[in-house]
């Protein structure tokens, strides 16, 4: 029997770890040495040599690799809002910064857009406008001036989403009544039941509960008339687009309507006996969730919501609980310089696993301490709570990773495969690791396993949270109201599952293919739910399927390649522009980056074009843009929170996937093969398979 069945690695096993080890290093020295003749070669070899050692001593002393996170205007607009509601007096310093962190990306025509160099978006414009005028700022103010004849051309304040009429509700600059209802007795619903709470994404279930107390007791912060916006509405139009039934009588737009209806005329009659139990059952659900450091699912428009919740409930800002909910929202707060980041939230799990990923393509010794402290650190992250995805996978033990620092409630199959996957290529070689991390890694394989939807795809936080008509709601007018199973978190998936010795004839892989070979666009390419767009879905999804063992060679693959290559950039570089959510005529192209350049040269390096000529133009593009700090510079957004409302700029991703791209090529090139897929252990129907008993 194999002694690390019982949790123990025999000297026999470490001595072969240890040669290994020596092996590889030995075939790298001398790779290098006949390469040294070459110039090319040996530039590249510099350009990895330095990116390496960049993100080695980026490491956090902890373990961790973390970069700042970016979002649009709103956030900090949004924590403005919030201490006014809390009558929690912002520093004249700090609000300063805030302030002029919003204006610097003001666009030229006045409004705010959701992304960098971006279209202006009309919510966001209206909430850093009121921000402004809350922070001191006069009508008059040219900034000002320009955003409010921005507003009034586009049809007013009326036309804001949900979220924003919310806000502007709380401090009465909008009707409630012309808000879709959301009743608190939601809460009461069964877990089974279409509308009920778990029938919606992590993110939403978060935001919609403490929401149940800001709709109960419509709170109301009173703002003079010169801090407030009545200038920003069409007095025609006040309302804007009004909600308004569908032409088609039986459509569910029309259903959804006429229930709210009947719902609005509930929240101003309730039963009091059921409404008091509805509050109650909502506070009991926030408690367990806000008694950790990160804050109601470690997400800022969550973390606020719970700090109004607490404050209508009667808790002070002295109480010990709000003063943890505030102490998790100011985190998120970093100042650079003059300005002020808000983020949306903080992304070490994934940033830590990303830069490992990284490293060992690049080669990086396996007995580093840069990677025996991420481990440690890994195990002291891991999820050990059964959260709400226990709903759909009540039989399954917790295991894997959150996205933040902290997040017991909410671990992710996208973090948990992609740290699953740099300790499959690590393991092997370190068997004093293995046996360290071996329930660890059992645990979140397993949890993986258990989160794939019955369509044979992978959802990011619940499994089969696919009730796709609840988009259909008022309420859910940004339309990311749910967590379906995507191209790209089910590419990633099958990733993990090659890299564990299975292949296309494991059941669970056989429907995560069947999965992409439905979910491809007709033009080759797969949708990118969590980065921008389509080259990064056609990566992911390109990346699972070639470790799976799928034929590179077969036509729905050339297409996919057939894709990238027809969209690069004459500079040699790839970009998306996040208007390909919206446009079909805008996806795969944009200026290009260093990241979507690195998916796009990842997935075509996995699909055989080593020597294609776009290839070696893309690894020049990424070798001639390093700076001469050893990283490369990226100001467009390339990370999607909601596609068509929010995005996201990694600040990391710029430092980690060219250096993993550029080391993947250098691989090939010298090895014919990925030095990461050289280090996968066979485990299947080995001892130590880790899903064994999933399947």
């Amino acid at each position: 029997m194999d002694m690390r069945e019982n949790g123990q690695a025999g000297p026999d096993t470490v001595g072969r770890g240890e040669a290994r080890l020596k092996e590889r290093d030995a075939l790298l020295t001398v790779a290098d040495l006949m390469a040294s003749s070459d110039q090319q070669t040996a530039l590249l070899d510099k350009t990895i040599s330095r990116a390496i050692s960049w993100l080695v001593a980026a490491q956090n002393e902890n373990g961790y690799w973390v970069a700042p996170l970016e979002a649009d205007a709103t956030i900090p607009s949004e924590y403005l809002f919030l201490q006014e509601i809390l009558d929690r007096p912002v520093s004249p310093e700090l609000r300063k910064k805030i302030v002029d962190s919003i204006l610097s990306v003001q666009g030229k025509d006045g409004a705010w857009p959701l992304f960098k160099d971006g279209d202006p978006d009309i919510s966001a414009t209206v909430k850093a406008y009121f921000a402004l005028k809350l922070s001191g700022f006069s009508a008059d103010d040219p900034s000002l001036v320009r955003a409010r004849q921005w507003i009034r051309s586009h049809g007013g304040a009326g036309r804001v989403n949900v979220f924003t009429r919310i806000a502007l509700a709380v401090f009465g600059q909008y009707d409630w009544e012309k808000i879709p209802a959301l009743p608190p007795e939601i809460i009461l619903l069964p877990s089974w039941f279409p509308f009920s709470i778990y029938s919606v994404s992590y993110w939403s279930r978060t935001v919609i509960v403490p929401l149940l107390f800001i709709f109960h007791h419509r709170p109301l912060v009173s703002v003079s008339p010169d801090r407030g916006i009545s200038e920003l509405f069409d007095p025609a139009h006040p309302d804007g687009e009004r909600f308004s039934p569908s032409r088609n009588f039986f459509s569910y737009r029309t259903l959804f309507l006429r229930l709210d209806t009947m719902l609005r005329f509930w929240n101003r009659n309730p039963l009091k006996p059921l409404r008091k139990l509805a509050l109650s059952k909502a506070m009991e659900w926030m408690m367990p969730r806000l008694a950790g450091e990160g804050g109601l699912g470690a997400i800022y428009p969550a973390m606020a919501n719970s700090a109004v919740a607490l404050h209508l409930s009667g808790y002070t800002l002295s109480h010990p609980l709000m003063e943890r909910v505030l102490e998790s929202i100011d985190d998120l707060i970093l100042v650079q310089g003059e300005k002020v980041l808000v983020q949306p939230c903080v992304s070490p799990i994934w940033d830590t696993a990303l830069a490992l990923g990284a490293l060992i393509e690049a080669g990086l010794a396996l007995d580093s301490p840069s990677i025996d402290k991420a481990m440690e650190w890994f195990r002291s992250r891991e999820v050990r709570v059964k959260g709400d995805w226990a709903v759909r996978a009540p039989n399954c033990e917790p295991g894997g990773w959150a996205f933040q620092f902290e997040n017991e409630y909410y671990p992710d199959v996208d973090d948990t495969a992609m740290v699953l996957m740099g300790m499959a290529k690590i393991f092997p070689w370190r068997p004093d690791l293995e046996k360290k991390m071996e329930s660890v890694f059992r645990r979140a394989c397993r949890w993986v396993m258990a989160m794939q939807g019955t369509d044979g795809g992978w959802g990011a936080f619940d499994k089969d949270n696919d009730t796709l008509i609840l988009n259909q709601i008022p309420f859910a007018d940004h339309g990311a109201l749910l967590d379906p199973s995507t191209a790209d978190l089910t590419g990633r998936v099958l990733e993990l599952l090659g890299a564990l010795g299975y292949g296309p004839d494991f059941p669970p892989a056989a429907r995560g293919i069947r999965f992409l070979k439905r979910e491809q666009e007709k033009d080759g390419s797969w949708f990118g739910r969590w980065g921008v767009n389509y080259i990064y879905g056609t990566w992911s999804a390109i990346a699972g399927l070639k470790s799976m063992g799928v034929d590179m060679n077969a036509p729905w693959i050339v297409r996919a390649m057939t894709y990238l290559l027809e969209r690069q950039n004459q500079d040699g570089g790839w970009g998306e522009d996040c208007l390909s959510y919206a446009r079909s005529d805008y996806s795969g192209t944009g200026e290009s980056t260093p990241s979507q350049t690195a998916w796009a040269l990842i997935a075509l390096l996995h699909g055989g074009y080593r020597d294609h000529p776009s290839v070696e133009k893309g690894i020049g593009y990424l070798v001639s843009r390093m700076g001469s700090d050893g990283t490369w510079e990226e100001a467009l957004f390339t990370g999607t929170g909601f596609p068509r409302v929010f995005y996201l700029r990694y600040h990391m991703y710029r430092h980690y996937f060219p250096l993993w791209a550029l080391a993947l090529y250098r691989n090939l090139k010298m090895r014919g093969r990925a030095l990461g897929h050289e280090r996968v252990a066979p485990w299947k129907n080995s001892p130590f398979d880790p899903i064994r008993k999933s399947a």
